[in-house]
């Protein structure tokens, strides 16, 4: 993953897009959350009052790029940090097992800001049952709804602390898990999510 991403962006070479790109991940390490409105504040910043011109607004792998550079040269506790979400990850999917968990987002990809949370996505037709499961381990969680990863009707979020992490659980349908597999927009980045087994596999490379 940290190959495909220095990939990224060593093979974009306009350098208006990059200083956008490296805006954006100063903006997401400082605390920002949505990429989208990362990248506007960061063209409003870099630009001033003029247009963004055509071609100049980096993607998501290309911020992720500039994130993860941003992160290892000036955050020295970024890889225990990855580590010790992912171990937390790994040990809230094995309790969520039956509603088959992916984990997805920040940790996933090994790139995690001190406020990025664990990302579970759900796969259980009844969102009731996780909600009474959580209450019946004693968890105080927060509500609410987030988009859909392939658009179309918002999702209920469930948001939470488990140790020192934040946690985000989106809850789908099963059916939707079909879609989720059939991975991302760029496959050259790898896929979006993955199960306790290859998040498994992720810690036993970092070992």
């Amino acid at each position: 993953m940290r190959l495909r991403i220095l990939q990224t962006m060593n093979e974009n070479t306009d350098p208006l897009r990059l200083e956008i790109a490296a805006a954006a991940a100063r903006l997401l390490a400082d605390g920002a959350t949505d990429y989208a409105s990362a990248k506007r504040k960061a063209a409003q910043r870099v630009l001033g009052e003029r247009s963004a011109p055509k071609g100049s607004m980096p993607d998501n792998e290309e911020v992720d790029a500039a994130l993860l550079e941003h992160l290892e040269l000036f955050d020295a506790g970024h890889a225990e940090r990855v580590l010790r979400r992912r171990r937390t990850a790994a040990e809230l999917m094995q309790r969520l097992e039956e509603y088959q968990p992916y984990l997805t987002g920040a940790v996933w990809k090994g790139i995690v800001t001190e406020h990025a949370p664990i990302h579970l996505q759900l796969f259980h037709d009844n969102t009731k049952d996780v909600q009474i499961d959580l209450l019946n381990s004693g968890v105080d969680f927060d509500v609410g709804s987030m988009p859909h990863f392939r658009g179309g009707p918002d999702v209920e979020a469930i948001t939470f602390w488990m140790a020192d992490a934040p946690v985000l659980l989106s809850l789908y349908r099963h059916d939707d898990l079909r879609g989720a597999l059939k991975g991302g927009r760029n496959s050259d980045a790898g896929p979006e999510r993955g199960d306790r087994r290859a998040l498994l596999g992720r810690l036993g490379e970092a070992a």
